[in-house]
């Protein structure tokens, strides 16, 4: 349990630091250097058991695997700035999150986990919960729709997923090599763009993103090592859920963000839903 726990700590910390930074920041894909740099190092220190690029059984799926985690982590951290910029960082947070039905579903139908009746009720909540939330109305009076945070949404849920996949499929022996592909990639992904835009990455965005980059890398690895400790259907929507919860209160506690009774009944449920996934 203490690896979901500190998944969430620190998955939490990414959007709070990410809140506090976005002032200073001119360039999200410049501080996303420091940040997967930090996370690919971090990664090279934990490999301990075989070389750092080892090549056996497993190595081609770790990379493949890796390389596509790798492009999916740089897409739903810029989609994540870039919605907290415009949407407030408890939105953006509460619809990142909400990705959490594409792992659960790939656990149901993929890899055929089967939840219990408490964690089925605890699971709608969740997602009734997220809903109501997000429900924000118009001057017209309809349901008003941001295809960006969709995108978050389907891009941070199939990046979560990719932990799950290799828990299954991967070789546990090379967990260690299959973050470090993802945290490659990413970097040198960075590294091309900002290249190619001709962009000098200023002081305070490298240091924020070397801030930012430790939560990053252990917010990953502890959501894998838990997910070897539970299964998929329990994890995915507690880990969520959770961060859920403690964003949205540094948010209306230190950036002073409102909720509406909408939102007040929405985490109402959503703290119901965390005590039935854990029954």
């Amino acid at each position: 349990m203490i690896y979901l726990i500190l998944s969430i700590v620190t998955s939490s910390m990414i959007s709070i630091l990410m809140r506090i930074s976005e002032k200073k920041i001119k360039s999200t894909l410049a501080m996303f250097v420091t940040n997967y740099l930090v996370c690919t190092v971090l990664s090279v220190v934990y490999i301990k058991d075989v070389p750092v690029f080892s090549l056996q059984k497993g190595s081609g799926f770790a990379i493949g695997l890796g390389v596509v985690g790798g492009i999916f982590f740089l897409l739903s951290f810029y989609l994540l700035q870039f919605n907290i910029q415009k949407n407030g960082v408890v939105l953006s947070a509460t619809f990142m999150k909400l990705g959490v039905l594409v792992p659960t579903l790939m656990a149901l139908t993929v890899f055929h986990e089967i939840p219990k009746k408490f964690q089925i009720v605890g699971f709608i909540l969740a997602v009734i919960a997220i809903i109501i939330i997000n429900g924000k109305k118009e001057e017209n009076g309809k349901e008003r729709k941001s295809v960006w945070l969709i995108i978050l949404l389907l891009a941070g849920g199939f990046t979560d997923s990719l932990a799950n996949i290799y828990d299954k499929a991967g070789e546990a022996a090379l967990k260690d090599q299959y973050l470090l592909y993802i945290f490659m990639t990413a970097t040198l992904l960075c590294v091309i763009i900002l290249v190619l835009q001709r962009y000098l990455p200023t002081g305070y965005e490298l240091l924020w993103g070397a801030v930012i980059g430790i939560p990053n890398y252990y917010s990953t690895r502890f959501l894998l090592l838990s997910l070897g400790e539970f299964p998929a259907i329990l994890v995915y929507p507690v880990y969520n859920i959770a961060v859920i919860l403690v964003v949205s209160l540094v948010g209306i506690l230190v950036f002073k963000e409102k909720l509406d009774q909408k939102k007040m009944l929405g985490m109402s449920l959503i703290l119901a839903a965390i005590v039935l996934l854990n029954l």
